[in-house]
């Protein structure tokens, strides 16, 4: 066994700092990972227990989290392990993050031989691996050219402003270009100023307005007025998630995605596909909006790209890339070598036909166990998704059954207004892991009762 200790002792301010944990001896790490054997769980004893690690991060957090009071130690497939070696299925896998599951030895290999080569140089210079990736996601999409952020917010930032410099350099005897977009519904793009301008939910903007201003929101399928504000000239660019994750997966139409296409076409504004959630393999398909056979001017990706490790990209026509010159946008940290081997090692697997297909059809067969088990319970309105992005909505919060679910070793998540279960697992997971889960959630459902 090897380990890598970190942080030996606590150092702050240039200073040891005084002991943190109070079970009567100093710590010997701040960090301890160790490198098992792949079959190995988690060892009897761990170094600190949960209790610890929860009262010390109150001290020295921003409370930007409402964690529930668990604390996750190491995993291994599909499965999580505490500190004190109690056993989880993961069936959000860090919300839709982790597609390969916890330590694919594929992904292990790329990162760890990577490690030992390069890791990290900056966009001053070129890299291989970044190259390579940008190589591989073009050859599969639509697109011609690709920029790298680290995360999904940053490409969605990156989206906006390529959306409003495509429109000066494409117009440039308009003294007014094109500079409005248009968001949706229950969308979510994210936490940063500008893709929280795109999300639709006020509880996310209002602590921090004003916010790009410019932003016009429609009701998600709206079909005429979307034709309508589109067709008015004013607008950059259309973003929308083909799959709703945080709205509470809600799929579009064929007929809004193909209005959508031909309304941008016709005005000259873009259409930008954000599958930070649904994109790379969570449906079935390669791609969520190959499904509707609708294809973006731009596609934003992130979650599961780097299988765990912090990466987003922004796939482009080349009328899109074409209009950015040097030093117009850029990153230190995004397309690194590190980063970018990993997800070629991700791209690889996801990308194979037999894993999408095998993707798909237990997306299927989820759904079916999922209406036979929890179905006929008068809380259960709809069991809804594609693939493995999956949602149960209720008629109440769904909270109590979160707590129950996670209470009896299964780890699920809210989304649309808490009143929507979204199952998003590791694209590994296998037909009896999914038979576990709902079982377990179907064993859960009267935490439901008396909830509102």
């Amino acid at each position: 066994m090897t380990s890598l200790q970190l942080l030996n002792p606590i150092i702050l301010a240039g200073r040891r700092s005084p002991r943190l944990w109070t079970n009567g001896a100093p710590p010997r790490s701040c960090l301890n990972v160790d490198v098992r054997a792949l079959d190995q769980r988690m060892p009897a004893a761990a170094a600190v227990e949960s209790q610890e690690v929860i009262e010390a991060e109150k001290r020295v957090m921003v409370g930007t989290y409402n964690r529930p009071p668990l604390v996750i130690a190491s995993g291994k497939g599909c499965k999580l392990y505490d500190p004190e070696g109690r056993e989880y299925l993961d069936l959000m896998s860090g919300i839709a993050v982790n597609a390969l599951g916890h330590g694919d030895p594929d992904w292990i290999r790329a990162v760890t031989e990577q490690a030992h080569v390069l890791t990290h140089v900056s966009n001053v210079y070129y890299s291989i691996p970044q190259v390579e990736l940008a190589k591989r996601l073009v050859a599969c999409s639509f697109a011609d050219r690709v920029f790298f952020s680290n995360s999904g917010t940053e490409a969605n930032e990156a989206a906006i402003k390529f959306s409003r410099k495509f429109q000066r350099f494409s117009c440039p005897e308009k003294k007014e270009p094109a500079t409005e977009f248009i968001s949706f519904t229950n969308s979510f793009h994210g936490r940063t100023m500008g893709s929280v301008a795109l999300t639709s939910k006020k509880h996310y903007r209002s602590p921090f307005e004003p916010v790009m201003p410019g932003v016009n929101f429609l009701e998600y399928g709206d079909v005429q007025a979307a034709r309508k504000l589109i067709k008015s000239g004013k607008i950059a660019a259309v973003f929308v998630e083909p799959i709703q994750g945080e709205g509470g997966i809600n799929s579009a139409t064929k007929e809004f995605l193909q209005t959508l296409r031909g309304a941008c076409d016709d005005s000259g504004s873009l259409l930008v596909f954000d599958e930070v959630q649904c994109g790379l393999g969570r449906t079935g398909y390669l791609w969520a909006h190959e499904v509707y056979g609708v294809f973006p001017d731009i596609m934003t990706l992130a979650k599961p790209l780097a299988g765990g490790l912090p990466i987003g990209a922004v796939l482009v026509t080349e009328k899109v890339g074409a209009s950015m010159k040097y030093g117009e946008h850029g990153s230190t940290f995004a397309g690194g070598p590190l980063i970018c081997n990993a997800a070629l090692a991700v791209l690889d697997k996801i990308s194979n036909p037999e894993f999408l297909r095998s993707v798909s059809e237990k997306g299927q067969y989820f759904k079916q166990v999922l209406t036979k088990k929890l179905g006929t319970n008068p809380h259960v309105r709809e069991v809804r998704g594609l693939g493995l992005i999956v949602g149960v909505e209720l008629d109440v919060s769904a909270s109590p059954l979160v707590d129950a679910c996670r209470n009896s070793g299964l780890l699920i998540i809210t989304a649309g207004k808490g009143n929507v279960i979204r199952l998003v697992p590791p694209l590994i997971i296998s037909k009896p892991e999914l038979e576990q889960a709902a079982e377990i959630m179907s064993k859960c459902l009267p935490a439901l009762d008396g909830s509102t």
